[in-house]
């Protein structure tokens, strides 16, 4: 085989390395150094966490999204809108997309002249913000978002209802939505929509400024956060709003909830979750009043509903009187609103039959006079039952007197305390007496008595409601004292005539009797003119049939009860 020359072997040399260096390169790159992160000149706006720096991806991973830069929305001046129903005349604004007014056409305020009253304090709302503001974790957003001028749809001054009303406002990183759909009812729809640079935040959706009757208010503060949860309605005292030292700091009450509000004695604003759950905040506010002519710092309760989680939130509210036939026409129902206590079952089917009294009888204060004299027949049959117990216990009185004077030297642990009670049930037994048979029938008008009083203090029928001459609103104290001052002197009379046991037997618990009435005046004093005129109509009614029955059964002679122990 002839050998090769050095110009052949040079020459394959050279193709073996420029193929090495070929197949190397294709199959063994070096890695490439990573880039240094390049920083934009972009400003970001206050409050805002925009990303301005970008960053490659690391191997199998998908770059992140670039945030989204929305179109800037925003009205060029601040107008209102009013939106009319038969029951309401609400005043909207495009500053902060709020409520501004809430008129209830059907309720008058105490002004003189009585206007259509507003469940909105304007004094307050100025200070501490309007309802249907926003609560943000954020504040300097949510001051943003309070106080933008939100692009209004429609854009007329006045709409009636049914209408939808749009708010819409965006600086092109913040983005807020709100519509508000109004039916004819006390009724309405809320969506509202939170975004930040495209990721959805959580939707609070705060009644801010106060809320209610503020006459009612001032003299009770009866405004009351309220919620309803697993089935239990849930009332918040006002010195237990707000975080624990520091009350104007929100409070969270964790949903789901049923629903969750604000109320005053007669007037609710209650938002009810539409497929979203809802969580509930709590605090109170001071701002600055005038009381008779004086400065003064009020308190307000403030409130705020929102989504558990990030995303919009869509509600349905009812924003109205707490009228037991208009609350049951809201579902869930809203009936609870009104509070009847442990009687309720009682309590509602008389306030049905006091309102349907009232188709025939105009006014309420006549109502409420012939309703209790029906009431007060109807349980006549009850006060004949206690009246004869208690007469035959009258009449036997002496007798267990003398029998526990015979014992009463003796302690209550000494055996022959027990021989004593065995010779009064003796007594008892040959007189045919039942010792409960006075009380029994007393426990049974106890609920029935209780409900309407129940019943009477949460009627907002009896708003405003006037009977005659000085009494023009059923619903407030007697300015006066008249009818407070008759009903104790009823119930004085009242006590002295009903015969009682121990009438003969302890002089000093009779005297504790009688000193009763004046202890309830105290109480009555400040109630209801409504429940003063029930009270002093049920025992004016009470005393004649006391009178009757005392009449007709008179207590038997001291002669005649030695006569019969004599037999």
């Amino acid at each position: 085989m002839k050998e090769m020359s050095d110009q052949t072997r040079s020459i394959i040399f050279i193709v073996l390395v420029i193929a090495v260096t070929f197949i190397w390169m294709h199959y063994f790159q070096p890695p490439v150094p990573p880039q240094k992160p390049a920083t934009s000149a972009a400003q970001t706006s206050p409050g805002h966490s925009t990303a301005s720096k970008t960053t490659p991806a690391p191997a199998g991973r998908a770059a992140p999204a670039a945030p989204v830069i929305a179109k800037p929305v925003e009205a060029k001046g601040e107008t209102t809108l009013t939106v009319d129903s038969a029951v309401y005349h609400i005043e909207l604004s495009n500053r902060g997309g709020v409520v501004h007014s809430w008129k209830l056409k059907k309720y008058l305020d105490e002004e003189t002249p009585p206007r259509p009253l507003d469940l909105v304090n304007p004094d307050a709302a100025k200070e501490l913000g309007w309802p249907f503001s926003l609560l943000l974790a954020d504040k300097q957003l949510e001051a943003e978002a309070n106080s933008a001028l939100y692009e209004m749809t429609p854009s007329a001054e006045n709409a009636t209802a049914p209408v939808e009303v749009t708010f819409h406002w965006s600086d092109g990183h913040l983005d807020v939505t709100k519509k508000l759909s109004f039916a004819q009812d006390y009724q309405l729809s809320v969506e509202v929509a939170v975004t930040l640079d495209g990721k959805p935040l959580p939707a609070t959706l705060a009644w801010r400024g106060g809320f209610g009757d503020r006459a009612a208010f001032r003299e009770s503060q009866y405004v009351t956060p309220i919620y309803k949860q697993n089935g239990k309605l849930e009332t918040l005292a006002f010195k237990k709003l707000g975080a624990p030292g520091n009350q104007i700091e929100p409070l969270e009450q964790a949903g789901p909830m049923e629903y969750a509000g604000i109320e005053d004695q007669f007037f609710a604003a209650v938002f009810i979750p539409d497929g979203t759950d809802i969580a509930l905040w709590t605090w109170q506010q001071w701002h600055h009043s005038s009381v008779n002519g004086q400065a003064v710092l009020e308190p307000e309760a403030e409130m705020a509903v929102g989504a558990m989680n990030p995303g919009p939130i869509k509600l349905r509210a009812y924003v109205g009187p707490k009228d037991l036939a208009t609350l049951g026409k809201v579902h869930p129902s809203l009936e609870e609103l009104i509070s009847f206590g442990w009687f309720g079952a009682i309590a509602k089917p008389l306030l049905f039959a006091l309102e349907w009294m009232h188709k025939y009888i105009p006014n309420y204060g006549w109502t409420i006079v012939v309703f209790t004299l029906a009431l007060t027949m109807l349980l006549l049959p009850i006060r004949i039952w206690t009246f004869h117990s208690a007469r035959r216990m009258q009449m036997v009185a002496p007798e267990v007197k003398s029998i526990q004077d015979k014992y009463k030297k003796y302690s209550m642990s000494d055996p022959r305390k027990r021989k004593m009670n065995e010779e009064v049930m003796a007594v008892y037994q040959r007189e045919g007496i039942n010792p409960l048979g006075s009380c029994l029938p007393m426990l049974v008008q106890i609920p029935v008595i209780w409900a309407f009083y129940r019943m009477l203090n949460g009627a907002i029928a009896l708003r405003h409601a006037p009977w005659i001459f000085w009494i023009h609103d059923l619903s407030a104290k007697d300015p006066y004292y008249v009818l407070p001052v008759l009903m104790v002197i009823t119930s004085y009379f009242m006590t002295k005539m009903t015969p009682t046991p121990t009438a003969a037997a302890d002089p000093a618990q009779q005297k504790m009797m009688m000193l009763m009435p004046v202890f309830m005046g105290f109480i009555f004093f400040n109630l209801s003119s409504g429940l003063n005129l029930y009270y002093f109509t049920s025992n004016l009614i009470g005393v004649v049939q006391q009178w009757y029955l005392n009449r007709s059964q008179p207590l038997p002679s001291r002669s005649k009860f030695k006569n019969k122990k004599k037999e």
